[in-house]
């Protein structure tokens, strides 16, 4: 891709979810790395797969959760304007999600599991870290998402516009 092409890309919000989503969620799974059964001990290459694997996959859930909360709002420029009720809505959907995927990851696929280190939640018995994951990096994805969206290389330009 070119370099006029990717920064064509970047009016489009999906992509700057996508981006942003992946590089807060990537340091995130690799400080998480203690708080899984294996993964300190695990090959550093291994590790490294893992944890960016999981950091596409965070990525992939935010622009699903993004496309949902536009749905909502019948507008994909809602980053462009967050209200802390699109914010939320983003933030929730994202943790149902999280919350469905560590349950079937755990309980049923046998992909991971949580070290001793890890605070389980009560009843769903999903790790703390993965919630507080998708509680305070979904607020940050949105401000670097509106900063980038509306910052001055886009002044001028008219909200939704492409």
């Amino acid at each position: 891709m070119t370099p006029v092409r990717l920064i064509q890309a970047t009016r489009f919000p999906e992509v700057n979810v996508a981006i942003f989503g992946f590089l807060l969620n990537y340091p995130w799974e690799f400080l998480q790395v203690p708080f899984f059964e294996g993964m300190s001990e695990a090959p550093h290459w291994d590790a490294v797969l893992f944890c960016s694997r999981a950091a596409l996959g965070d990525a992939l859930i935010a622009v699903t959760a993004f496309w949902a909360v536009a749905l909502a709002a019948r507008s994909r420029a809602w980053l462009e304007a967050p209200t802390a009720r699109r914010v939320l809505g983003f933030m929730a959907i994202g943790l149902a999600i999280t919350l469905v995927f560590e349950w079937l990851a755990t309980e049923v696929w046998d992909r991971w599991q949580y070290a001793e280190a890890m605070p389980v939640l009560p009843v769903v018995g999903t790790g703390l870290l993965p919630v507080l994951q998708w509680i305070l990096l979904p607020p940050l994805i949105v401000w670097f998402c509106h900063r980038q969206l509306t910052g001055p290389s886009r002044a001028g330009r008219k909200p939704g516009s492409s």
